[in-house]
């Protein structure tokens, strides 16, 4: 089930099948595999679920390894998303609207 598991209602493997069938089959939602380019062993760091709208993009899940739940961690997710999907604004669920929040704030300064 991998980070997605994190999440308390993907945990239940028939709304975990429901939302990778979402991933898989709908071309404006896309599953997004996070590794720090520190990390020489190739550990993967996290997930990003996006759904992608007309000149915005929506982070649907934000799913990091426990040892990776730093602000700084998720900036460093937000900012490489964000060069990917630019000029898009990124939004998010709101479970996630908080985390992008923060990274908004910090990117003023």
């Amino acid at each position: 089930m991998g980070f997605l598991s994190f999440e308390p209602d993907l945990k239940d493997l028939a709304n975990l099948k429901t939302e990778l069938d979402l991933y898989i089959n709908d071309e404006g939602h896309a599953l997004y595999l996070y590794k720090e380019e520190a990390d020489i062993k190739c550990n993967f760091s996290g997930i990003v679920g996006i759904e992608t709208g007309p000149d915005f993009v929506l982070v649907r899940h934000l799913d990091m390894a426990p040892s990776n739940r730093t602000d700084a961690d998720y900036a460093a997710v937000l900012d490489e998303l964000s060069a990917k999907v630019a000029p898009s604004k990124i939004m998010g669920s709101i479970a996630i609207t908080p985390v992008i929040m923060r990274w908004e704030e910090a990117k003023k300064g």
